[in-house]
């Protein structure tokens, strides 16, 4: 029989489609059908979910939201707001076959561009950037064993948060995580996320999202929200106040997640996406991570070029200072609204 590919919604569909990911070496949490969910509950907008058949049975699946902004233009993307995507499939032939629904949907859709965020190259004959690069190392059963793998430098940081008494709690306090990393991001000049996106990742990911935050005394430095996926931790949203750096919270806070991890039965962890050259990309080194170079690629139908998002185009430095200097009022209530675009 034919291979069938169409797009597909409801309670039944995200059943069927959950069981396909999750059997999946390739998929990742944000091919989980709740992403799409948690997204268009934040954001309003379309999504859309390809899944190719077979007699019947699922061979490859793609999530693609759509974005709308002034800065970036009209797109479809896999996916939004997650930094893996992409094709999931049982061969090429699948992968081509959803390939060219998709883009063919981008071309229907008058779409200004398909953006694909893949964790390898697909080899197909595409523009693509390459500013981003992953992390991800395998943790031990035995926590002394994976404090004893971290370099020797970093070590002796994380040692002087342990010798503060630092302390931490896990949680679903968005409330205390949104206060710390809104002031975090700002500083990065960054526009912070709406807070009903991250309500709404705990909210359809209720088994597979906390919140770890750290503490000196009764106040809080610094929190992370993390992803659990099959065996591994992602923490996703990180970030922390003033007092972060100079107690080295944001140290600490990343060896109790490890710690965390071995101990409750995870054996990787993925320490996300950075841009190559950044201060986050040489943290996570310091850290005794190898990076993996990610496969962002473009099929272009309006566009005649790739857009640059990256906070590195010149162009969108003078910005990046201004709100840097920005009140976290003033940033905290107008960001929402700019980073919806940036996802």
């Amino acid at each position: 029989m034919s291979l069938v590919i169409e797009e597909v919604r409801g309670t039944l569909a995200r059943s069927e489609w959950n069981d396909y990911v999750d059997q999946h070496d390739n998929a990742t949490i944000f091919h989980r059908y709740e992403w799409g969910e948690a997204v268009v509950a934040t954001y309003g907008g379309e999504y859309v979910y390809i899944v190719a058949r077979e007699d019947g049975i699922i061979r490859g699946v793609l999530p693609l939201g759509r974005s709308r902004s002034l800065l970036f233009g009209d797109y479809l993307c896999s996916v939004p707001f997650g930094v893996y995507g992409g094709i999931v499939a049982d061969n090429e032939k699948v992968a081509e076959e959803i390939d060219s629904y998709a883009c063919r949907l981008a071309d229907g859709m008058g779409v200004d561009y398909l953006e694909v965020r893949n964790r390898v190259s697909t080899g197909y004959d595409r523009p693509d950037r390459d500013i981003y690069v992953t992390f991800h190392k395998n943790i031990c059963s035995d926590a002394e064993e994976n404090f004893k793998s971290i370099p020797r430098k970093q070590r002796a940081v994380v040692r002087k948060g342990i010798k503060l008494g630092l302390s931490f709690s896990i949680s679903k306090d968005v409330d205390t995580f949104y206060r710390l990393y809104s002031e975090s991001v700002r500083n990065l000049g960054t526009p912070v996320f709406s807070k009903d996106l991250f309500r709404n990742i705990l909210r359809f990911f209720p088994d597979k999202s906390f919140i770890l935050t750290i503490f000196n005394g009764d106040t809080p430095l610094c929190s992370v929200l993390s992803l659990l996926y099959k065996k591994d931790v992602l923490p996703y949203y990180g970030g922390g106040g003033g007092a972060a750096r100079s107690l080295h919270g944001n140290d600490f806070m990343y060896w109790k997640l490890m710690e965390w991890a071995c101990n409750t039965g995870y054996t990787g962890f993925d320490f996300g996406r950075s841009k190559v050259g950044t201060g986050s990309c040489s943290f996570k080194k310091n850290w005794g991570f190898e990076s993996t170079p990610l496969s962002y690629e473009y099929y272009l139908v309006r566009k005649k070029e790739v857009p640059d998002k990256s906070p590195l185009n010149p162009r969108m430095k003078p910005l990046i200072e201004v709100w840097k200097r920005m009140p976290l009022s003033f940033t905290n209530t107008v960001g929402p609204y700019v980073s919806r675009s940036l996802g």
